[in-house]
């Protein structure tokens, strides 16, 4: 994180901490369990990219800058490359941000019907785009992707093998590199 995504950070942190601490005398134990995970959620969200917090914030996400510099590394040198998030704004970033940089790329979230969930991964495995973007849960089963050498999961999920069976898709009979 850079200094300002920290600053942000440590203050939706206090904040949480306080929302957590006032629906404790006001609420009862369940409902303070909801609160507490979705400031956690809040928090997450926060570490992959402050607009998914803020829209209109103007910190950068240094983790998008990290993913520019490795997309452009795997360009160079005739990569594809699978890209998870479980949360589907920070795909929607993450795509606009390859549209601004002109990649090609293939899309897949909860809302793609089947017909086009097939398209798409038929369209990537035929050379029609560089990078697919995926949410976690819609793209952890039932899809081959042998097309790409590269996985990458933009935010950790709380059980790893979610993350484990989502990476395979890449890793099939049929890969090749």
């Amino acid at each position: 994180m850079s200094d300002k995504e920290r600053a942000f950070y440590e203050a939706l942190r206090l904040n949480a901490i306080d929302k957590i601490n006032q629906s404790a005398e006001q609420s009862n134990r369940g409902e303070q369990r909801i609160r507490m995970l979705a400031e956690l959620v809040k928090l997450r969200q926060a570490c992959c990219n402050p607009k998914l917090i803020l829209a209109e914030t103007d910190i950068p996400s240094a983790k998008l800058a990290e993913l520019d510099k490795l997309l452009q590394d795997l360009r160079t040198n005739n990569h594809k490359a699978l890209i998870f998030s479980q949360f589907v704004g920070h795909l929607k970033l993450i795509k606009h941000h390859l549209e601004e940089r002109g990649f090609s790329y293939q899309y897949l979230d909860g809302s793609t019907s089947q017909k086009q969930r097939q398209k798409s991964v038929d369209a990537f495995q035929q050379g029609d785009g560089d990078i697919f973007l995926i949410s976690l849960k819609a793209g952890g089963s039932g899809l081959n992707w042998t097309a790409a050498d590269f996985v990458i999961h933009m935010d950790p999920w709380w059980n790893p093998a979610v993350e484990d069976q989502a990476s395979d898709r890449a890793h099939r009979m049929g890969q090749t590199r």
